[in-house]
Parts: C-alpha cells; sequence; structure tokens
C-alpha cells in the first residue's frame, strides 16, 4: 500500500529514436532479352547492332523462304552472329512461301527485274505479306524465351516501297501481339530504322561499328553482287551518298 509503480512512470525519451536507413536492394534487375531478325542484309545488320546497344542479351533469328538467295543470306547470318558472339540463334525456313510463289525473288519464271529507283510501283521482288510470317515466328520465340522485344529491320523512306515496310504495318501488328499473347507476355516491336534513309543507315552502322562487310543484299547472285537489280542499286547509292566505300565486291 502506498508505494509506486516504478513501470507506471517510465517515460519515452524525448528524442524520437533515429529511423536507420534501409538496406540496399541488392537485387539485380531482370537482364533485357530481345530477338533480333537477321537477314544477312545492311539493314538488318544495322538494326542487330543497335539492338546490341539497348540490351542486355540477343537471340538472332533468320527466316530463309525459298529465295534465290539463300544459302549466301544464311552465311551472312551466321558470320553476323559469330561477329557479336551471339550463342541463341535459330535459323528456320517458311519455304511455302517460295510454293507459294508470287515474287521474283522466290519464282525462277518471274525474272528479277533491273533497277528503277524513280519507279513509284512495288516492284517484282516483293514476297506477299512476308514480313508477317517473319513476325509470327518471332513473336513466338520471344514469347517462349521470355524476351520483351523484338527487332525488324524494316526500311520505309527510301526502300523499294514493300507495303509491309511501313510504320502503320508494324503499329497493327504490336496489337496482333498484345491480343494474342498471354497477358504476362510482354513483347515490343522496334523498327529502329523505319524512318532513316538508306544512307543514314549506313552512317549509323560506321557509328557503331557494324561489320557491313559481312552482309550481303543482291537478289540475283551469291559470288558478287550483281550491282544492277533493286537491293543492290539502293545499297550503291546509300554508300556513295554516305562517302563510303561499299566493302561487298561487284561482278
Amino acid at each position: 500500500m502506498g508505494g509506486t509503480d516504478e513501470k507506471a512512470y517510465e517515460y519515452a525519451d524525448d528524442e524520437p529514436e533515429e529511423e536507420s536507413d534501409p538496406a540496399p536492394d541488392t537485387r539485380h534487375p531482370t537482364p533485357v532479352l530481345a530477338v533480333c531478325l537477321v537477314s544477312g542484309g545492311m539493314d538488318s545488320c544495322v538494326t542487330a547492332a543497335i539492338a546490341r546497344e539497348e540490351n542486355d542479351a540477343l537471340a538472332f533469328l533468320h527466316v530463309s523462304y525459298g529465295q534465290r538467295t539463300e544459302a549466301r543470306e544464311r552465311r551472312a547470318f551466321e558470320e553476323l552472329a559469330n561477329h557479336y558472339g551471339v550463342a541463341r540463334r535459330l535459323a528456320v525456313s517458311v519455304e511455302h512461301l517460295a510454293r507459294i510463289g508470287g515474287s521474283s525473288l522466290t519464282d525462277p519464271t518471274i525474272p528479277v527485274s533491273e533497277a528503277d529507283l524513280n519507279s513509284r510501283q512495288i516492284p517484282t521482288s516483293y514476297v506477299p505479306f512476308r514480313n508477317a510470317h517473319l513476325l509470327s515466328i518471332a513473336v513466338s520465340w520471344a514469347e517462349v524465351e521470355d524476351a520483351r522485344r523484338v527487332y525488324i529491320g524494316a526500311v520505309a523512306e527510301d526502300s523499294s516501297g514493300y507495303p509491309d515496310c511501313r510504320p502503320e504495318f508494324y503499329e497493327a501488328f504490336q496489337r496482333v501481339i498484345d491480343t494474342g499473347t498471354r497477358p504476362s507476355t510482354h513483347v515490343e516491336i522496334r523498327t529502329p530504322v523505319i524512318h532513316l534513309r538508306k544512307a543514314e543507315i549506313i552512317r549509323r552502322g560506321a557509328e557503331l561499328g557494324a561489320p557491313l562487310g559481312l552482309t550481303w543484299s543482291c537478289y540475283r547472285r551469291e559470288d558478287a553482287a550483281c550491282g544492277a537489280c533493286d537491293s543492290c542499286a539502293l545499297r550503291l547509292r546509300a554508300f556513295r551518298e554516305a562517302g563510303l566505300a561499299d566493302p561487298v565486291p561487284y561482278a
């Protein structure tokens, strides 16, 4: 009785306790993997160089479709993959495009036309809806590999005028991806050279040290570029405008 309970008179310190700094987050962000479509041509080479700058890891995809220079393009793909040290690579074939025909690249009865860089017509080298096939394969692989991006070297500015190289085509295909893949899948199409002129692509490649000498653009030949088809003419003009020498051999 009459005693005091010391516990009843305990007071908190006047000064609030200092909060300790939170422990640093030692977790590493998930590395970003990108699937890059590599045909073996100049545009896809520079696109791969850009993708290398923007991602942690790359997977190279090559799609053959029964084209005239299939073997030479495959060789260019392998050499580019070796140059960039890409071990994760996939080469597939959609040779049914050759059976469908309708293009001078896949149908031996249709000659590859001489270059006419002033023409506004879609050239005979257009492979009907080809890029939709390429993107579908790339997105399927990206979803399995948990890749976040798909790169393709489409060019709209001064290319051959293919309808599946227009920006609106890729905007529409992005909506297809968003609708047709798992909710947890997030794959973005990137077209880093689509608004560049060919000469600008070459300059960008030179800045990045892209091995343009390993690429192949000719539609007709596999030993030496013909210099006369639409693709060769566009390439030669671009190197000339860029003030650089084209390192590939010409007949």
